[in-house]
């Protein structure tokens, strides 16, 4: 059921979100002095954990299953010479969130299904922080929503 190349999956997409998310944070809590939505943001980070403990897999064996030097992805990475504003970074680091939660829904669905629907959940919330901070960074422009 838990077999390697499923944990190996679920461990990257989790250490994806956590970190997207932790980028994300930031930015909210920092240039847009959201405390509001920062508080959502770190509560999201918060909950994907707590999600991730109520699989019937011990952390500790997620863990096992990484091989950082051996993933044949490893070097698979765009390097981005644009400059980013702080609206960019956001974007990209919400859209990298919500990619690993859904691949960490779809993959828990084939081996946990009843615990699918807490990913799913997690990203929809993710989808509405998004639209919240969207409009905080238009009106940080000097745009309307």
């Amino acid at each position: 059921m838990w077999q390697k190349p499923y944990l190996r999956i679920i461990d990257a997409n989790f250490n994806r979100a956590k970190e997207a998310l932790r980028v994300a944070e930031d930015i909210l809590r920092f240039v847009l002095n959201s405390k509001p939505l920062s508080a959502r943001c770190k509560s999201m980070r918060h909950r994907l954990t707590q999600i991730l403990s109520t699989l019937p897999v011990p952390y500790a064996k997620i863990v096992e299953t990484r091989e950082v030097r051996s993933d044949v992805g490893r070097e698979n990475f765009l390097n981005d010479k644009k400059k980013a504003g702080p609206a960019d970074i956001f974007i990209r680091n919400v859209k990298r969130a919500e990619e690993a939660i859904r691949v960490l829904e779809e993959v828990t669905r084939s081996v946990a299904s009843d615990k699918a629907e807490n990913f799913e959940r997690l990203r929809f919330l993710v989808y509405e922080l998004e639209k919240q901070a969207f409009k905080k960074f238009q009106a940080l422009r000097g745009h309307r929503p």
